[in-house]
């Protein structure tokens, strides 16, 4: 499957999950309407009309109960992902860390987010934890959260984490994240009676002769054996939500890297050290169980959110056989591996001696290659990332990592060429974020972002945004403000630099308000024929300067997205400040409209077939605002 057929399948998979809530909740109501009866049974003077009316009364109770307990855990869970791993007992990864394990974690996950081209998300590390773990958390990638535990870090080599975290990852492209933490929400309104029936329990005072006291006891022991009965339904719809999308990012991760070593490797330690995968200090390791890499608490049969370990291991590595393991555990009692010992042993460092292509390089491409491409992966952008990241100049690394440096730097990266333009901008900066702001920004710009790379540019602002989402919410509305204030300057900006400014925001708003962000697009591409043509037309006119050239640039791309529409080729006169009202339509896109959508960008962008680095940078741009990113190289080696 595609990018756009595994969103297909993670929308498809939220509606099974309310459906399979809805059908819980039935089922809870029913057990608590049976007790009702027996209670009513129990006592002859009850009419059949006073009956009905306590089965009705405990039945809105009941569900009153399980909707406000689920509401109640999806607010709290509305910061995202890094909600999540702290309630986990997550710690942050500094950006500048020593530790050797941990600066090994960032660069693996540096690499990876850049070959996903998507933004780098928050670290975690779960230090007390020393099974061998790690989630994935988030509504969308812009307030994604990797976290993994200590043990991980000291037990997996190089290839091993790097199997681990592409495995995480593509929970992030493909959609996983949001229905994890939605399945979070639900599964405590289903637990809402057991945990009521728990807390009347450890709190009630039962002594004594009280009637009432008795009757209160009672209720909190139907409460509790109703709550287990929600405890199953929950284990039941985890197992079926989550099990098969473990063996598909399974599978993505190998694709990814082109190697099972590394994954297989990490499962068997999984298999063979004494911990395991369990996590026993986490908070509550039970509600989180099926956004694990591996099985957290140790469920199995029809309960289990993962495929048995030994499945799972001979799916990459089909010559494994079940008493290996023991040989594996017996070895490693006496002396657990250690995997930055691996490394060095193995000669697994970091850094790739790949070159960036020419600036003037073109790469031969179809719309149905890039389609593939998107949210997908593989070994050659692994490699290509790490060239990336390793060429990037020190100065400018450093720069993405500070609090004080990382906006003039984003700002820096948005100036326009000509200088009348820029004067405008430098005004704009100075007014909001003032004169010493806008001074930098200026030379940054001119002494260490000219002779940057233009496959380095998106990189940099994807590896500088967890620094800037850093930043107190106030600043970063101001931030926000400014960014637009400096790619709407004119009409003059260009269209890389004003989607580039454009992507910023985006992310940046997701981050702030993540469960604001998280609906899947389900228009067809019928109701956004003018937006598309906008885009098109401003797409094709910014890759051509001759106008013939851009009609027929713009009647391919037209071709792919509306085959039997004639709609004219006019680009509109305010240039790309029109395409302010064209990105909330495109976003509302089915997964199908938007796949026709990036085949029709990519025909208008290299009608020829033939794309430069820059104009595949603009088409990379251009889909990372449409939340279908693109890796960093279009060829494949």
């Amino acid at each position: 499957m595609n990018f756009f057929e595994h969103q297909a399948a993670a929308r498809k998979a939220s509606t099974r999950l309310v459906l399979l809530f809805v059908l819980a909740v039935i089922g809870i109501v029913c057990a608590v309407d049976v007790a009702v009866l027996i209670a009513i049974a129990s006592q002859d003077e009850s009419t059949p009309a006073q009956a009905a009316a306590m089965l009705i009364f405990a039945s809105v109770v009941t569900i009153a109960i399980i909707g406000l307990g689920s509401m109640y855990r999806i607010a709290s869970l509305r910061g995202g992902g890094e909600t999540v791993a702290l309630q986990m007992g997550g710690v942050p990864v500094p950006e500048q860390t020593r530790d050797p394990q941990l600066r090994r974690l960032r660069n693996v996950v540096e690499e990876i987010a850049i070959a996903s081209g998507v933004p780098m998300p928050k670290l975690y590390v779960l230090e007390h934890e020393a099974g061998i773990n790690a989630f994935a958390a988030g509504y969308s990638p812009s307030d994604a959260v990797v976290a993994v535990t200590r043990g991980a870090l000291e037990r997996l080599n190089r290839d091993e984490l790097q199997g681990v975290i592409a495995h995480e990852f593509s929970h992030i492209l493909n959609g996983d994240m949001r229905l994890n933490i939605r399945l979070i929400g639900v599964l405590f309104g289903i637990l809402m009676m057991a945990i009521i029936g728990r807390k009347i329990l450890e709190h009630g005072r039962f002594g004594g002769r009280d009637k009432g006291a008795g009757a209160v006891l009672v209720a909190a022991l139907v409460a509790m054996a109703i709550g287990y009965l929600g405890l199953f339904f929950g284990r039941m719809i985890k197992a079926g939500v989550s099990r098969s999308r473990e063996m598909l990012a399974d599978a993505s991760a190998v694709q990814f890297t082109r190697q099972t070593v590394g994954l297989a490797g990490a499962l068997k330690k999984i298999g063979g050290v004494g911990d395991g995968a369990k996590l026993e200090h986490a908070g509550d390791a039970e509600e989180v169980s099926h956004m694990l890499f591996g099985d957290g608490i140790g469920l199995s049969g029809l309960f289990a959110t993962h495929p048995p370990l030994l499945d799972r291991i001979q799916a990459l590595d089909p010559s494994f056989r079940k008493d290996q393991l023991a040989t594996l555990h017996q070895r490693w009692l006496s002396q657990p591996p250690n995997g930055l010992e691996e490394d060095a042993r193995l000669g697994l460092v970091d850094g790739d001696t790949s070159r960036l292509p020419g600036s003037e390089a073109v790469f031969i491409v179809s719309p149905p290659m890039v389609v593939a491409q998107v949210a997908h992966p593989a070994a050659d952008d692994y490699r290509r990332a790490d060239a990336i990241v390793s060429t990037i100049p020190e100065p400018l690394r450093t720069l993405a990592s500070s609090r004080d440096d990382v906006v003039p730097l984003m700002l820096a990266l948005l100036l326009d060429d000509d200088d009348s333009v820029r004067s405008k901008q430098h005004t704009e900066i100075a007014a909001r974020l003032g004169r010493e702001i806008a001074v930098l920004t200026d030379a940054l710009r001119s002494e260490q972002l000219g002779a940057l790379h233009p496959m380095q540019r998106l990189p940099l602002a994807a590896l500088a945004f967890p620094v800037l989402r850093l930043r107190p919410r106030p600043e970063l509305n101001l931030v926000l403000d400014t960014l637009h204030a400096v790619v709407n300057t004119d009409g003059h900006v260009s269209v890389f630099e004003y989607c580039l400014g454009t992507l910023l925001q985006h992310q940046l708003r997701e981050s702030l308000d993540p469960s604001q962000h998280v609906q899947f697009g389900r228009q067809k591409i019928a109701t956004a024929k003018r937006e598309a043509s906008i885009l098109l037309a401003l797409v094709a006119q910014a890759g051509h300067d001759n106008p013939h050239d851009a009609l027929r640039a713009y009647l391919a791309g037209l071709q792919r997205v509306l085959p039997h529409e004639h709609l004219d080729y006019a680009p509109p006169p305010e240039g790309v400040l029109a395409l302010e009202a064209v990105w909330p339509v495109l976003n509302s896109l089915n997964p199908a409209a938007k796949q026709a959508m990036v085949e029709a960008v990519t025909a208008a962008v290299g009608h020829d077939g033939r794309i430069s680095v820059s104009e595949a940078e603009l088409l990379r741009t251009v889909c990372g605002v449409m939340h279908c990113p693109l890796p960093p190289m279009l060829e494949r080696g």
